[in-house]
């Protein structure tokens, strides 16, 4: 196995992780929040909180990476996990719904740099292989599909208070990530970099149409996706499904997210990133349709399932888009704001989520989704230049 499929496949199982974290997390994060929160309409505040940590983090985690390199960038990054965890446990059985919140965030650090995963593998990946590499890493999540729930389902009642077990599971994942980074083995850009000459204004990489249609649809993807994943435990909850029920909810529309992966790669290949951009838009409005048909058990299964889908065409495909923006010289700048858009709507989505549904309901969460999928179907419909049909920018050679 050559150094670059290798360390593809490094951050492939650190992506699985990672994503066990966020879907144990994400399984247990709004019941606790419930559970401490004074007034229970700020109860997806934690889960709120850790996207807002991911928003705030993913520009100090871009640059503070091109200063001492990824492996250590992701290392300080799964220590944050492992701090987060501890705070967050530390909060369920201290009955503190700040402190969650507080740990919350720091796990919202820690995703902050895994969220620049997907972008090592492409960078340590021939051109050929890019799309591929991102596809495969964030399909790297698909084993979280099943660990974070089995995780949620088995550590619940394990510990007193309630949920304290779960969180007790966040710093071993965090270590384990730390353990597999060691073995991390990336190619230097300072050639590269030095060759492309002086690097463009953050503006100027911002106002390229291809830029603008790439981000726009990580936003919409991530804000969608939080924001009926936050509010499903409570929609479901609300109408009085069993929480092993919304585990196995969680659970699937987490592997929706990240089995596509072994293969959206190749059809981004085959159909290009804006026609897999405008598939995964018509899944998402087709889970909508699903949700606002009833509030079964099934509906809420099938919607979150091919969320997930959807999210992964639009995600993955708007994350090989943008690289075709920027030079390496430029790719710091550009994937931190890249990523500070993308996660700055998940954030907004999240913490919308729970005071929606606490006021207004489940099918007006899902009215919200539909806008923000239009927005990114107009973005889609974007005619870029015919040269961003082409190669993207060379990625650096190990």
């Amino acid at each position: 196995m050559n150094t670059g499929h290798r360390n593809v496949l490094l951050l492939a199982l650190c992506q699985a992780a990672f994503v066990s974290t966020a879907t144990l997390t994400a399984t247990v994060g709004s019941l606790a929040g419930h559970a401490l929160a004074p007034n229970k309409a700020l109860a997806t505040a934690p889960s709120a909180a850790l996207v807002i940590g991911t928003a705030l983090s993913t520009i100090p985690a871009s640059l503070l990476m091109r200063r001492v390199g990824r492996r250590l960038g992701f290392i300080v990054g799964a220590g944050c996990a492992i701090a987060g965890g501890v705070v967050a446990a530390g909060a369920v059985w201290a009955g503190s719904f700040g402190l969650l919140a507080a740990g919350s965030a720091l796990l919202g650090c820690a995703a902050g740099f895994a969220q620049q995963y997907r972008f090592a593998a492409a960078e340590t990946s021939s051109t050929e292989f890019r799309s591929r590499a991102i596809s495969f890493v964030v399909a790297g999540g698909l084993v979280a599909g099943f660990v974070g729930p089995l995780l949620a389902r088995g550590t619940k009642d394990l510990l007193v208070p309630e949920y304290l077990g779960a969180y007790a599971c966040v710093p071993i994942l965090g270590a384990l990530s730390i353990s597999l980074l060691l073995g991390l083995r990336m190619p230097t850009l300072k050639e590269q970099v030095r060759s492309e000459g002086k690097a463009r204004s953050i503006g100027r990489i911002v106002r390229q149409p291809v830029f603008l249609v790439a981000v726009v649809a990580q936003m919409m993807a991530q804000g969608v996706m939080n924001l009926l994943m936050t509010g499903t435990p409570l929609a479901m909850m609300a109408h009085h499904h069993a929480f092993a029920d919304t585990a196995f909810v969680i659970q699937w529309h987490v592997v929706g997210m990240f089995l596509p992966g072994f293969f959206t790669g190749a059809l981004i290949q085959r159909w290009g990133e804006q026609t897999m951009i405008r598939l995964g838009v018509a899944l998402n409005i087709l889970a909508v349709a699903v949700g606002v048909a009833d509030v079964a058990v099934l509906n809420f299964w099938i919607a979150l399932t091919l969320n997930g889908i959807g999210w992964n065409f639009m995600f993955v495909a708007g994350s090989t888009l943008v690289m075709k923006a920027y030079a390496p010289s430029e790719r710091a700048r550009a994937q931190a704001a890249n990523d500070f858009l993308v996660f700055a709507t998940a954030a907004v989505a999240a913490l919308s989520s729970g005071q929606v549904l606490h006021h207004h309901g489940w099918h007006i969460v899902l009215g919200t989704a539909v806008i923000m999928l239009l927005i990114a179907s107009v973005a889609a419909l974007w005619r870029l230049p015919r040269a961003m049909s082409g190669a993207p920018i060379p990625a650096a050679t190990p």
